[in-house]
């Protein structure tokens, strides 16, 4: 069992989190009064209330608990992670249980074809907690058959979620809630960040990382804006706008979320779909790389960064290679137009989706799980995935394993590795760390593919239930077309946990459930 010190410790960061949880909730309300949503003001408002409340409440009573030591870290990420992702679907709760029938309806976009909201499906709380939890881990499936359908400010409330969820709740109270101890707050960066510090205090780094992705997001922002004027120059200005804000959000933190129906497939259009390709390979490029390049002013690391190389060679060549693969299996209209913008989507992590997947060929859907969703962006970046410094790992290790069987005795062996010299010992040692936690990840995925085969459907194989594993693991949110509102709630419980880990990269997970059962032993550092 968790020791009581421990208790105190975890939630009173807990506490910090959803205080500003609380502000996340309370701005779509915003949103909502500006398209007459009144009961969705209202629900977002009261939710609001509550788990800011609870936040300080919880921060309050257990202020004075102690500093966070290394284990502590790692529980307070999954907890707090788990925490808020939880209350994160009372909103969608709420507001499908206190709207009427009738005012669901006329969310319905005239001249469609069906004639239920789809906020009726968040009066499930299941439901509600699958889509938060999509939501803050940048994941992008959804409980949201018809997205339009549940009102503009739930769709902005998604899309803010995952825009916070993607720099991070603990980088977000870092930057704005000091800790007493400059170490404590270093673990609490360490364990959710996998980038590099920009600056000197972690405060600062924490602040850094907010204005680059603040930065790219206004970008992201007016180049859609500006792109669709020009490509759909019908396109109404009100929706022009809110789905360019939206998209820039969910974009920017490979999120995912769309307030289209068919996600970027609902403008029907091939150059919207190369618009949005920008926005995509962004969100997969690391933080720390934007801040070189762009208030640095070092240009040169666009092709010098290992990881911002290596995807951009991964999306051409990754593109090329499915666009040929669809084109032979003959199971798509457009295999270059369709093929390019879901490998790039995939390893992105962002989800968006231009295809029906579920028709795909057994060998498209491999290649696309293995070479694109389970590798992943740019450690630093807000991707799912191994991430693609742990792949550049693994190959160069297993490349060193067996170049230093030649080595005599007497040589020095030394490899070289991103910019850096690295002993024997130590390459081991990452190689080692990189291949377990890739391991896990592939064991993860493999059990859920084969529990979801006793829950799917018969119009499902187990490649549809592979597909749908590691797009919940590596937090992309692409879909066969098993995720829907009458799945299985075990295989919905089965997803829930899949994201959790996966936006945490499994270990803190693990550790908080050693933690519950065989308790915690107090390192210090």
């Amino acid at each position: 069992m968790l020791k009581s010190d421990t208790y105190k410790i975890v939630f009173k960061q807990i506490g910090s989190l959803f205080i500003l949880q609380g502000i996340v909730m309370a701005i779509p309300a915003i949103v909502a009064l500006i398209y007459h949503e009144g009961y969705s003001v209202a629900g977002f408002v009261g939710s609001a209330l509550f788990t800011s409340g609870l936040g300080f409440f919880l921060y309050q009573k257990y202020f004075q608990a102690e500093d966070p030591q290394y284990n502590h870290a790692f529980i307070i990420a999954a907890a707090g992670w788990l925490a808020i992702t939880f209350l994160g679907g009372l909103p969608l709760f709420v507001i499908a249980y206190i709207t009427p029938a009738e005012i669901m309806n006329q969310f319905i976009p005239s001249g469609s074809d069906y004639a239920i909201s789809s906020l009726v499906y968040f009066k499930n709380p299941l439901h509600c907690f699958f889509e938060s939890m999509s939501a803050y881990t940048t994941t992008g499936l959804t409980m949201a058959i018809h997205e339009p359908s549940v009102g503009k400010g739930i769709l902005f409330y998604r899309s803010l979620a995952q825009w916070v969820g993607g720099a991070g709740f603990i980088v977000m109270v870092l930057a704005i809630f000091k800790q007493r101890s400059g170490q404590s707050a270093m673990l609490l960066f360490g364990v959710e960040s996998t980038g590099e510090k920009l600056k000197t205090k972690v405060i600062e780094t924490a602040r850094a990382i907010w204005k680059v992705y603040l930065l790219l997001t206004i970008f992201s922002a007016v180049y859609l804006f500006i792109g669709t004027s020009l490509i759909l120059p019908d396109y109404p200005l009100g929706e022009n706008i809110f789905d360019s804000i939206n998209h820039a959000m969910t974009g920017q933190s490979t999120g995912g979320f769309s307030t289209l129906d068919d996600s970027i497939a609902g403008y029907n259009s091939p150059f919207m779909d190369m618009l949005y390709l920008l926005p995509m390979i962004l969100g997969s490029f690391s933080i720390p790389f934007f801040y070189k390049f762009i208030f640095e002013k070092k240009f040169s690391e666009l092709w010098k960064d290992i990881q911002t190389r290596s995807l951009i060679i991964a999306f051409v060549g990754g593109s090329a290679v499915l666009s040929f693969l669809l084109y032979k299996a003959d199971v798509v209209s457009e295999p270059v137009r369709e093929g390019t913008f879901q490998f790039i989507s995939a390893m992105s992590t962002t989800g968006w989706q231009t295809s029906n997947i579920g028709n795909w060929d057994w060998l498209s859907i491999l290649f696309v799980v293995g070479a694109a969703m389970f590798v992943g962006g740019a450690s630093g970046a807000t991707v799912g995935g191994i991430k693609m410094i742990r792949a550049l790992v693994i190959k160069k290790g297993l490349f060193w394993q067996v170049k230093k069987a030649f080595f005599s005795e007497h040589t020095i062996k030394v490899v070289k590795f991103n910019g850096k010299s690295l002993s024997s010992a130590e390459m081991n040692e990452e190689f080692t760390k990189a291949a377990s936690l890739a391991i896990i990840f592939l064991l993860m995925i493999i059990v859920s593919s084969v529990v979801a085969t006793f829950f799917i459907g018969s119009d499902y194989d187990f490649f549809d239930a592979l597909f749908e594993a590691t797009s919940a693991q590596a937090t992309v949110g692409l879909s066969s077309g098993i995720c829907e509102p009458g799945m299985s709630p075990v295989l919905e419980s089965i997803y829930i946990f899949q994201m959790w880990a996966g936006r945490l990269e499994i270990i803190p997970v693990l550790a908080l459930i050693r933690a519950i059962f065989l308790g915690t032993v107090l390192w210090k550092h």
